[in-house]
């Protein structure tokens, strides 16, 4: 079922454990053998592939652009737009949110109607020219213990700086989607270990779509000082 981000239902936190063991990511990609220089090939083969392909070309799109994020956030929407020149069907794909959906199934049912309804309204099926043919992907998420553990507040914000970009994207993207829990892993911890339930309110209302994971790193940083400042006076 879609989720809107307005009326998104959090699942209920559960009980967090001290301290707080931060894990970094590497991808290792596959390829599946499935290149597709047109639009209608694009849709039917979306509707193919096992779901780990989605996750690649959306939610791990943020792991493999940590800096700076794109103009458009997904591989559907950046190909359409910049290989086949449909600027419309880039820009409606190009503002999916994959932290508004229950699942990847669910994302992928709404991207093959976004395609499927473009496709009906057009008399000629839009395809590459000049540009390079859609190839489609897949990875597995390997977690990598960086062997750093915290259990107070402000070693957890001393540390967060400092850890590898990956641990962002752990412990936010892969924590939310795949893992299913509701919450990055450091909402649950810092509610539920360190009783920082107001600052872990605050790390929820962050949309990490709009952001790269260092900019998702930023932001989660400066609330976590703003707390601390307010622990201090």
């Amino acid at each position: 079922m879609k989720k809107t981000t307005t009326t998104k239902a959090k699942k209920k936190r559960v009980k967090g454990l001290a301290p707080f063991a931060f894990v970094g990511c590497v991808e290792i990609k596959e390829m599946l053998g499935r290149r597709v220089r047109d639009e209608q090939e694009l849709l039917d083969n979306i509707e193919e592939v096992p779901p780990e392909s989605i996750y690649f070309h959306t939610q791990s799109y943020f792991l493999r652009h940590r800096y700076i994020k794109g103009p458009y956030p997904n591989d559907f929407a950046t190909w359409t737009a910049q290989e086949v020149g449909d600027n419309v069907l880039g820009e409606r794909l190009g503002i999916l949110n994959p932290f508004a959906f229950e699942s990847v199934e669910a994302l992928r049912s709404e991207i093959i109607s976004i395609i499927d309804d473009h496709l009906k309204a057009l008399k000629v099926v839009p395809r590459v020219v000049h540009g390079e043919p859609f190839e489609f992907m897949s990875s597995r998420i390997i977690e990598i213990p960086t062997g750093i553990e915290v259990e107070t507040f402000e070693d957890f914000a001393s540390a967060l700086k400092d850890v590898d970009v990956s641990v962002i994207y752990f412990h936010v993207f892969e924590a939310e989607l795949r893992m299913g829990k509701g919450h990055s892993d450091f909402a649950i911890w810092l509610e539920t270990s360190v009783g920082q339930g107001a600052l872990a309110e605050r790390l929820d209302a962050i949309d990490p779509y709009l952001l790269s994971l260092e900019e998702l790193r930023a932001q989660i940083l400066e609330r976590c000082h703003e707390a601390l400042d307010g622990k201090r006076t």
